[in-house]
Formats: structure tokens, C-alpha cells, sequence
């Protein structure tokens, strides 16, 4: 797959500040790609750019090949889905599909044709006679997504489109989405400072920081194999400790010291070498937690601790578990359970272990805001909210 929509070496500032810092960025034809970060990080300046809205600093934007940082957006075959709608309240819904269409003086019947095409996409042609009015917010943004749609574009432009609506919504208008790009086949470029929305839809995903791109990859990618520091505490939930590698296992593992626990092997695909220190991220996920001492494996890293707070919440209960000086997070799934089973309980002496494969070194060593991290436990003996005392 070709690159379709390329960002060269792109910067923009607003004043003093820095909102895009030398961007490279390549997009598939076809992909939806989505740009995902806090707010502030730099993304909706970098659909800003590509729609012509901004210019850069410095850089060149492309567009299949073609250089399109000087066109302004009317010249542009892009077009913008904006979170507020944009909606004409005094048109129907047929007439606000075919508005475009219509300032392009296209032929009535060619008009006709296409708006019956894009009523039958977003599945409301019981609703094309309605004003915006009285329409709800997920009708309103597929009628959006329509309108956009019609005039053809190589590229959609989403900024922050579902951020107006309600949870289940939200999740319901994802799977739209998905069905409608899967129809159209055009590249999406998706902003939003959600990550379950880019997990659920996106192809691939760039993860943007203080204007800069902290890694480019799948879904998969994203969350399984961090890169760096921030991409780990920001996307999920992760335990995020902090060590010094300490010497080599076998060439492909490392042993670490962490919080005065030694021999801790993690799988090194950055070749950090003894002495280096390390940011290692585990998943709750990938934690496990029992009361028995599970059986000794080579790559298995296993320890003793003490449960500090339980969280029961349906489908899995969080515990929070103290071992010498490390607090750790686990989530453990219920594929099933037993109400005559007796619960792990706060105060009460586990086992936890993960494999060594489960946890990745992080070679960018930096401060990480607190805000990104899951939230830590309560001290032992301090009053709260967790369902596991008693």
C-alpha cells in the first residue's frame, strides 16, 4: 500500500508555542489512520494543516503525490467532519447532503442520484424530509459524514467527530463509521484524544506528544510493544516501574532491579545494556494473582505480596498488591467464577507472576505526568471506596 498523504519535516507555532515540531508522517490510501494524543499534543493543528485551514511553518504537505501546502482548502480534495456538526438548521436532511453538490452546479438529476446514494449509506432515508432538529446526535453526525461524502473526497478529515455524544452512542457510531469507510473506501484521518475510539477503528495510529510523534504502528503495536514512556502510561492501563538493568539472560533477556526486587527478566528488544536505567511496563492483564506459590519457570517472575485494595466490577476485579516496595496492579479476568470460591481478599498474602516475554523496557527515561498512570492504591489502614475489606 502506497503512501497517500505525507507530512514532510512539518512545523507550526502559534506564538511562542510549539504546536507541531518537525512532523514526518506517511498515510495509506484507503487506511483509517488516527492521531491520538492529550490535549494540546499538536493533533487537530495537523488536520488543521492538511485541510488547508493552517499553513505550515516550515515543511511540505502531499496529497497523492501531488504538493498541496499552498492550495487553499476549496482546492483541496479533502474534507472536514467537524465535532459541533455544522449543519444548516433551516435545511432538510436531504438538502443539507446535497449542499455541495449543489454550489458545484452540478446536473439535478446527477444530484438526485448521489444524495439517494448517501440516505441509503447512513441508513435514513425514512429521515431525509426532517430538519437537524429533530434529529439525535448520531443521526446528525452520519448526516455530517454524508454530506462530506458526497463531493467525493480522497481524504476525510474527522476531528474529534463522536466527543459530543454519550457512551453507548459513541461505541454504536464507531461501528457506523467502520461500515461506512469500509463502503467508501477513501482514507480517514482521525483525531481524538480517545483512545479507546482509535483502538476500535484505526488501521494504524500516531501517538503525538508536545507536537512530536511518539510512535507510529497497529493497534497491536501501539499497546502491546510501547516505545517509549508516555506511549505506555498513555494508552491503557499499565504498571510503570521504575529500575536498572543489571546484567544479561541468555542474550535476548535482561535481569533488573526494581524497588529492591533483583532478578526480574524481561525480554531486552532495545539491547539496553547493565547499568542503564529503565522504565519496565506491565499490564494488570498480564499479572496473574493467586493465594497458592505457582510453580518455578525460568522466565517466570514470580513474588510474594500482600493485597491492598480489591475492586470488584463485573466482568473482572482489579487488585492492588504490595511486594517489598513495588505496588502492581492486577486485572483478573472472570471466564468463571464460583460464588462458593472463596475471594482474594485485602490484607491477604498472594502470589503474582508474569512472564518475561509480558513486559517491556522503555529506553526513553523520562518524567511521566502522574495523571497518565493508574491510580494508585490506598495505603494500608486508609478509609475508601474498595470492595475487598472484611
Amino acid at each position: 500500500m502506497s503512501e497517500f498523504l505525507e507530512f514532510h519535516d512539518v512545523s507550526k507555532k502559534f506564538g511562542t508555542i510549539q504546536a507541531v515540531a518537525a512532523v514526518a508522517l506517511e498515510i495509506r490510501k484507503g487506511e483509517v489512520f488516527s492521531l491520538l494524543g492529550p490535549s494540546g499534543c499538536g493533533k487537530t493543528t495537523m488536520l488543521r494543516l492538511a485541510a488547508g485551514f493552517e499553513r505550515p511553518d516550515k515543511g511540505r504537505i502531499l496529497l497523492d503525490g501531488r504538493d498541496i501546502t499552498d492550495l487553499p482548502p476549496n482546492k483541496r480534495q479533502v474534507n472536514t467532519i467537524f465535532q459541533s456538526y455544522a449543519l444548516f438548521p433551516h435545511m432538510t436532511v436531504r438538502e443539507n447532503i446535497a449542499f455541495g453538490l449543489r454550489v458545484a452546479k452540478r446536473p439535478k438529476p446527477e444530484i438526485e442520484s448521489e444524495v439517494e446514494r448517501m440516505l441509503h449509506l447512513i441508513r435514513m432515508t425514512d429521515q431525509a424530509d426532517k430538519k437537524p432538529d429533530l434529529l439525535s446526535g448520531g443521526q446528525k453526525q452520519r448526516v455530517a459524514i454524508a454530506r462530506a461524502l458526497i463531493n467525493k473526497p480522497q481524504v476525510l478529515l474527522l476531528d474529534e467527530p463522536l466527543a459530543a455524544l454519550d457512551l453507548k452512542l459513541r461505541q454504536r457510531m464507531l461501528i457506523e463509521l467502520d461500515m461506512i469507510h469500509d463502503e467508501v473506501g477513501i482514507t480517514f484521518l482521525y483525531v481524538t484524544h480517545d483512545q479507546g475510539e482509535a483502538m476500535g477503528l484505526s488501521d494504524r495510529i500516531a501517538v503525538m506528544e508536545s507536537g512530536r510523534i511518539e510512535q507510529v504502528g497497529t493497534p497491536v503495536e501501539i499497546y502491546e510493544a510501547p516505545r517509549t514512556s508516555f506511549v505506555a502510561a498513555f494508552i491503557g492501563d499499565t504498571n510503570f516501574l521504575e529500575g536498572e538493568v543489571t546484567g544479561l539472560e541468555d542474550g535476548e533477556y535482561s535481569r533488573l532491579e526494581i524497588a529492591g526486587v533483583s532478578g526480574i527478566i524481561c525480554f531486552n528488544d532495545k539491547s539496553i545494556r547493565p547499568g542503564n536505567p529503565v522504565f519496565l511496563s506491565i499490564r494488570p492483564e498480564k499479572v496473574h494473582i493467586s493465594r497458592d506459590k505457582p510453580q518455578e519457570e525460568r522466565l517466570r517472575n514470580m513474588m510474594p505480596a500482600v493485597v491492598e485494595d480489591v475492586i470488584y466490577l463485573g466482568s473482572t476485579t482489579k487488585y492492588w498488591v504490595r511486594a517489598g516496595e513495588l505496588r502492581v496492579q492486577v486485572l483478573r479476568q472472570h471466564s468463571r467464577f464460583f460464588l462458593d470460591e472463596k475471594p482474594i481478599r485485602w490484607n491477604d498474602p498472594v502470589w503474582i507472576w508474569w512472564h518475561g516475554d509480558d513486559g517491556f523496557m522503555l529506553e526513553r527515561y523520562r518524567e511521566v505526568d502522574e495523571d497518565l498512570l493508574v491510580v494508585p492504591p490506598r495505603k494500608v489502614g486508609e478509609s475508601g471506596g474498595g470492595n475487598g475489606k472484611g
